[in-house]
């Protein structure tokens, strides 16, 4: 019998591709073996999903094959579906057997955080993946179509929950994409509406005020009706009811009102906080030494005692330094606490616009959509090199 320790990672997210890109170069020859479990053959760029599930960008943008993204001969590739985690048994279950492990890393990302809001999960819409993005692109475009035979007024009012940075920069990219959808199906743009609606006092929450209504009133020239401090109380199949017992006719609802952490994890009897787990300072699992927990399904605290948001790049360093506290715990030595970098935020706001905070700096405009498109290609060369920046790159 092998004895060869085991690492296991599940989920090829941010965290996932980078903490198997960075034992590829950590770990020496029969070091480990490394194998990482996906549902699917592919990668996908979470902050680009917007853009397709609006239609204004192709879904092969967001979608990278892993085998271009691994060395086939350091990290073993599995495709599958992960049903459980057994943490006694040192054992991940799959829908057609089960793998064990020495070492595991939960990067499984996130799932829609409904906050219990009636029929939401039964008939929103959630910018989740490859596929729901797909599916919201097709209904969009299928209202229109209906609507030119059946005239119901609802098909032409598109509500989005949420008015984070999801819920932003969808709606501006459907506030690009709409006239020209409106033109190619004969419909006065003027009978559409797009209806962003956020229980807060404020879009985008925790962002700067200057940069929020700049966002607001490019978003509202673009035709955005914003409803914010209005909570959606009920989501109903041709509409919501929102504030005091409002209702908006809309045949289409998304939802991009929060994440929470992967249903599994609970299941698998951590303790969690919306489905998120309170790592340690070293990524671990709070008596599980043998268990990373990385992006969305994390928990971890800033210096002034709030939670990190869960975003793409939390996830990208975590993984880095997972991969080097994988290596350090084989190797009995220090592992090293996570320190998180803050290299700024950036919101898309559609086509030649955004608004960015990278250090004390405020920057909006142009200038920010080009900061956003650097960043986009900054995460392809850092995954893939030039080849990965020159096939997937957006570059205008």
């Amino acid at each position: 019998m092998s004895s060869i320790p085991k690492i296991v990672i599940v989920g090829a997210g941010y965290g996932g591709i980078l903490t198997a890109q960075q034992l590829q170069k950590e770990l020496k020859h029969n070091e480990a073996t490394v194998t990482l479990i996906n549902r699917h053959d592919y990668h996908y760029i979470t902050t680009h999903l917007h853009m397709p599930a609006a239609g204004t960008d192709t879904i092969e943008h967001s979608r990278i094959p892993i085998a271009q993204l691994i060395d086939e001969f350091k990290v073993d590739l599995v495709k599958g579906t992960v049903k459980e985690i057994i943490p006694n048994e040192k054992k991940v279950v799959l829908e057609d057997g089960s793998l064990s492990y020495d070492y595991l890393v939960i990067g499984l990302g996130g799932e829609p955080e409904t906050f219990g809001i009636p029929g939401m999960d039964q008939f929103a819409l959630t910018i989740r993946s490859i596929n729901s993005v797909r599916l919201i692109r097709e209904h969009i475009e299928y209202q229109l179509a209906l609507y030119k035979n059946d005239g119901k007024p609802g098909r032409l009012n598109f509500v989005v929950g949420g008015a984070g940075f999801s819920g932003i920069e969808f709606v501006a990219e459907l506030a690009d994409r709409l006239p020209q959808l409106a033109k190619a199906y004969d419909i006065d743009f003027n009978r559409i509406q797009i209806i962003n609606v956020e229980a807060a006092p404020t879009a985008l929450p925790g962002f700067d005020p200057e940069l929020v209504e700049y966002a607001m009133d490019v978003l509202k020239r673009k035709g955005v009706n914003f409803r914010i401090g209005v909570p959606i109380k009920e989501c109903q199949q041709d509409g919501v009811i929102v504030g005091e017992g409002e209702k908006i006719e809309a045949c289409t609802v998304v939802w991009t009102g929060g994440i929470r952490g992967n249903g599994l994890i609970e299941k698998a009897g951590f303790e969690v906080m919306r489905g998120r787990v309170k790592i340690d300072d070293f990524l671990r699992a709070p008596g599980h030494d043998d268990i990373f927990i990385i992006g969305d399904s994390s928990l971890m605290f800033n210096p002034e005692g709030r939670p990190y948001p869960p975003t793409a790049q939390i996830a990208m360093q975590q993984g880095v330094l997972c991969a080097k506290n994988l290596a350090a715990t084989l190797r009995k030595k220090e592992l090293h606490k996570f320190v998180f970098s803050n290299k700024g935020t950036v919101a898309s706001l559609g086509k030649g616009e955004a608004v960015a905070v990278v250090g004390k700096r405020k920057i909006k405009g142009w200038v920010a959509a080009q900061l956003k498109k650097i960043v986009d290609l900054r995460y392809l060369f850092i995954i893939g090199g030039i080849p990965l920046v020159v096939k997937k790159g957006r570059f205008f």
